[in-house]
């Protein structure tokens, strides 16, 4: 399959910023749960990285994903990604460092706007009543 005509998720500006954001969050959450356990930090990373990586909203990218869900499933999952760039910088880096994650978390959400809104309007359908 190829990305829907109509998703806004292309390479651009909004989409830089969001793989800014992503690894800014799988840098900082397991930096900062890690005094929880290597296994805690571990698993938000499994939870940040392979969890997107497996699922998505088909036509929102170039290709199909593994496990089709819907929209607003998706949307969750970067609300997880954004807050993780948000909030875990303040647990482990120096301040000015976690507001400028901070900064550049709420730019990206700001810039992500049309994707999210096409994200709310696509549900899944079952791959059999597609072919």
């Amino acid at each position: 399959m190829t990305q829907a005509a109509d998703s806004p998720n292309r390479a651009n500006a909004a989409s830089g910023l969001r793989f800014l954001t992503e690894l800014i969050g799988w840098t900082a959450t397991p930096w900062a749960l890690h005094r929880a356990g290597w296994a805690v930090a571990i698993a938000a990373l499994v939870l940040l990285i392979a969890l997107p990586a497996v699922v998505g909203t088909p036509g929102d990218r170039p290709f199909d994903p593994p496990v089709a869900i819907p929209g607003a499933a998706m949307l969750l999952l970067v609300l997880l990604e954004v807050a993780a760039a948000a909030v875990a910088p303040w647990f482990a880096w120096p301040a000015w460092a976690a507001a400028v994650s901070t900064v550049l978390a709420a730019a990206s959400v700001v810039l992500e706007q049309p994707r999210w809104r096409w994200l709310l309007r696509h549900r899944t359908t079952p791959r059999h009543a597609t072919q």
